[in-house]
């Protein structure tokens, strides 16, 4: 029998490396949708199910979670449209509460959800990894109430399609003097390929049944390092500012006055909490790929 995953948020850049290993392991993924494209790359792939509907509907969840042996939430937003918290809470706690109900309700034996590193709901720093930590602390009660629940908390993924050095790659073409808010801030990325891999071994592990992981590449760089490797790999000789504490902030609110918000006074609080483990990454997930090996093979070759 064909075992029926269904992974909310299964159209992102985790997400569509999700489905295609889950698929190519023989099971049905079903990835619902906001709006379901032609174009998008997991239309027409063996063993996915692409579902245009409305994830926040809690009978829409209810149908969605049928019959499923796991439920995958990677739902998350990095910016919200408005600035009062509103658009995290809804994105984060919300939905993973009728995530958990759902799957409660339609006795789904497996959750697994994605978390960020530090994700706080005493102390986080930013709205962003305050939600988190509230969303995260329901997965983990929900653990202790009889749903067999795992959460995944990693620093900032990269791969092919990522949203992190590819967009520094287009700002850095555009800017021969960059300036650069929060350039100490550090992390240690960590390849797409391990985390998904990461998902996938926790699936039929009971072992990891309501324990989190958090995720974090081999090497820690300082935001400013990525940016200046970014730019040498992909050929640009550019000038990158690192600016002082108050002009980073004075930067963040500037941009999140800009449609799009490409960064926001959130994320600059958010940048404030360094994006690095205090621990390895765990053995049972296997050996996490060094950056270097990695990013040249995709950056800047379009």
């Amino acid at each position: 029998m064909t075992d029926r995953i269904c992974i909310l948020g299964g159209g992102g850049f985790v997400g569509r490396r999700l489905a295609s290993e889950l698929a190519g392991r023989g099971h049905i993924v079903r990835v619902p949708t906001r709006k379901k494209s032609l174009r998008h790359p997991l239309i027409g792939c063996e063993g996915i199910d692409m579902v245009q509907v409305d994830i926040h509907q809690p009978e829409t969840l209810l149908t969605l979670t049928q019959g499923c042996k796991a439920v995958i939430n990677l739902v998350g937003i990095l910016n919200e449209a408005g600035s009062d918290g509103s658009g995290f809470r809804r994105a984060h706690v919300e939905l993973t509460q009728k995530v958990i109900r759902a799957c409660e309700q339609n006795s789904v034996p497996r959750l697994l959800h994605m978390s960020a590193l530090h994700a706080n709901a005493d102390k986080g720093p930013s709205q962003y990894l305050f939600s988190k930590g509230e969303a995260q602390n329901l997965v983990a009660t929900a653990s202790q109430h009889g749903l067999a629940t795992s959460w995944f908390c990693p620093s900032i993924i990269y791969g092919p399609g990522d949203s992190f050095f590819n967009r520094f790659a287009g700002l850095l073409r555009i800017a021969p003097v960059f300036p650069l808010a929060c350039p100490n801030a550090r992390f240690a990325p960590i390849h797409v390929d391990d985390v998904v891999r990461a998902f996938v071994l926790s699936l039929d592990d009971a072992d990891t049944i309501g324990h989190g992981y958090n995720l974090c590449g081999p090497d820690v760089y300082t935001l400013q390092q990525l940016v200046e490797y970014t730019a040498r790999t992909c050929g640009m000789k550019r000038w990158v500012i690192g600016l002082n504490d108050k002009l980073s902030a004075l930067q963040a609110r500037m941009l999140g006055l800009i449609p799009g918000k490409p960064m926001s006074y959130d994320n600059y609080l958010s940048l404030s909490v360094d994006s690095v483990c205090a621990e390895d990454f765990p053995q049972r997930f296997g050996t996490p790929a060094r950056l270097e090996d990695i990013v040249p093979t995709y950056l800047c070759k379009q």
